[in-house]
């Protein structure tokens, strides 16, 4: 493997550290989703919805205290500023969420796109090698070339390789947070209409006391 990296030329040094970073983010935003794990918390988030139905607000402080669940953090924020504009506050909270989800994402996408180029670059200035070879040898000796030429390919294939183990774990991410911004906008919505809803019932209660 080392005699094949040190074959490959210089241009094998940036594919090298592409592959690292690559690697290190993937495994950084494993371990993210693996602890955020966000069905894990569906049963807490329709208690938390009971909870505002009912006005029970110290119970749903209790129960939401030091999660880093994003969708119950989203609407912590929302009942936080329920008496201004929960809406808003919810939006707001969502967008950082949103953030934090696709944090590393364009080091990916940007992996994705360079390692091939630079596979190609490799391949490009080792073809020009081989022919200055040929141009300094003649024909007599072919073999030098053809196998400068085949050398000049292991960037090519090395670069060709990061992109393709780096866009299956990027398209999976990617998932993962547009699944993630359905469920934060599917709850944020109902705790719109749950707190539109308690609002309704009490302005009918006052008016009918009067």
């Amino acid at each position: 493997m080392l005699e094949i990296f040190i074959q490959g030329g210089p241009v094998m040094y940036p594919l090298l550290l592409c592959s690292i970073v690559s690697l290190t983010v993937i495994v950084e935003r494993m371990i993210y989703w693996s602890t955020l794990d966000l069905n894990r918390h569906n049963g807490l988030i329709e208690e938390i919805l009971e909870h505002c139905r009912l006005g029970e607000w110290d119970a749903v402080r209790q129960k939401t205290s030091g999660t880093r669940n994003p969708i119950l953090r989203v609407l912590i924020s929302g009942i936080l500023h329920r008496d201004y504009n929960l809406s808003k506050a919810m939006e707001s909270a969502a967008m950082d969420q949103m953030k934090a989800m696709k944090r590393f994402m364009g080091i990916l996408d940007t992996i994705i796109t360079v390692a091939p180029l630079l596979g190609i670059f490799g391949t490009v200035t080792g073809i020009i090698l081989s022919f200055e070879m040929l141009g300094a040898a003649g024909i007599e000796d072919p073999k030098a070339v053809t196998s400068g030429i085949a050398q000049a390919l292991i960037t090519t294939a090395a670069g060709l390789g990061i992109a393709i183990l780096t866009v299956f774990p990027y398209n999976y991410f990617n998932s993962r947070v547009e699944s993630a911004g359905v469920s934060i906008e599917t709850y944020a919505t109902r705790l719109e209409i749950v707190c539109n809803g308690q609002s309704t019932d009490g302005t009918a209660k006052d008016e009918g006391a009067r």
